[in-house]
């Protein structure tokens, strides 16, 4: 029996974790739910896993929380940063799933490593700001860090394929989110709603913003840089709209490996609780006869500039990657609210990153107060243009 604690519980990402453990009560059990305001969604969670530990976002929505719940759970609640990061570090618990959104899963995923315990990483967050640190502090507790999301998982079972060695390139596949094909005279009139609906995957609402300006995938290529350990320059990525062949790597006798599946996060996560083995999913397999005609394109730097935001910040290096990711977290908050219009996220992404730039990536001070410098700054821009 795994024993795990999950970190995220009411996002997309944790109701499919648990949706995994429902499915294989023998083998998983949870010990502690951290989530954010959801809490309608959490009481139900706790109610059907029983958790010894649980946190929530703050202390009114702990309190909001203890009155929906049987009163042997009142003694377990906790709120904010220390109270998901307690649940982390639980001692009972054999795994972290970081699947906080946004840089607020750095320090309780950096909490769970601390405390020991391997990692099933969907929080690409944790590896954008604090890559370095992050995988340092792994090798030194002895810890396993898995990938969660379905490109780095991708990856990470393609690479088994060869030596390490002997990798050529890694080559992400990105969907291209729902405007791939659209005009930059079209995009200037993007709505949210239109932003959220992604093609294939259900995803949250940030998670889809940054599919759709391609920033995901910007992230993406900086964790994969520190998860797989390779140069920016080995990095490479492709426009896939079928989300069917989810990662390929490139070995230098000219072999390339790539995974495929259907379009379901259920996998990735599925094979992070189980690696090195694989379970029985009741899910739908992959007919290869109707998905025939697989597309790869280039990206369209032009129309989503994200992309180029993100391999720059991550060549730089220092804390310009947690630079950017915070930027982002506050623009896409800011058209999510219909405060500015879409291509205003990439333009005030890159008008932050070249506005703050000190500070050390091998510190967690550094990291934070660049975080913190690059939200004001983000919040500056926008107020300017509004």
């Amino acid at each position: 029996m795994k024993t795990l604690t999950l970190l995220g519980s009411t996002g997309s990402i944790g109701c499919n974790v648990l949706d995994v453990v429902r499915s294989f009560p023998d083998r998983y059990c949870v010990r502690g739910l951290a989530a954010g305001r959801n809490i309608e969604k959490l009481v139900e969670q706790v109610l059907e896993f029983h958790p010894e530990l649980i946190s929530v976002a703050d202390p009114d929505d702990a309190a909001r929380l203890c009155k929906k719940l049987p009163s042997e759970y009142k003694d377990r609640v906790r709120s904010g940063s220390a109270g998901s990061q307690e649940v982390a570090a639980i001692d009972s618990a054999d795994m972290a799933i970081s699947a906080i959104v946004g840089a607020a899963g750095l320090l309780p995923t950096l909490a769970a490593i601390e405390a020991g315990k391997d990692i099933g990483l969907a929080n690409k967050e944790t590896l954008v700001m604090a890559g370095k640190l992050v995988m340092d502090k792994c090798r030194k507790k002895g810890v396993s860090l898995l990938p969660v999301d379905s490109e780095h998982s991708a990856i990470f079972q393609s690479l088994e394929a060869g030596h390490r060695d002997d990798v050529e390139k890694i080559i992400l596949t990105a969907s291209g989110g729902p405007f791939r094909e659209k005009s930059l005279d079209e995009l200037k009139q993007v709505t949210p709603v239109q932003a959220l609906n992604h093609p294939n995957w259900d995803m949250g609402r940030k998670i889809s913003i940054d599919s759709a300006t391609l920033m995901n995938k910007g992230l993406e290529v900086i964790e994969a840089k520190w998860l797989f350990d390779v140069s920016v320059d080995a990095i490479d990525v492709v426009v896939h709209p079928q989300s069917i062949v989810h990662s390929l790597v490139e070995f230098q006798d000219g072999s390339v490996i790539a995974q495929l599946g259907i379009p379901d996060m259920r996998i990735p996560i599925a094979y992070a609780l189980s690696y090195p083995r694989r379970l029985a999913m009741s899910l739908p397999g992959l007919s290869l006869a109707q998905c025939s005609n697989l597309e790869f394109h280039e990206p369209d730097y032009e129309k989503f500039p994200a992309l180029s935001l993100a391999f720059k910040a991550i060549k730089k290096g220092g804390v310009l990657p947690a630079v950017l990711n915070a930027a982002n977290e506050v623009a896409v908050d800011a058209f999510l609210n219909e405060k500015i219009p879409f291509l205003d996220i990439a333009a005030t992404v890159a008008t932050v990153i070249e506005q703050v730039q000190d500070g050390s990536e091998d510190s967690i001070d550094d990291i934070l107060a660049a975080d913190d410098a690059a939200r004001d700054a983000a919040t500056v821009v926008i107020e300017n243009n509004i």
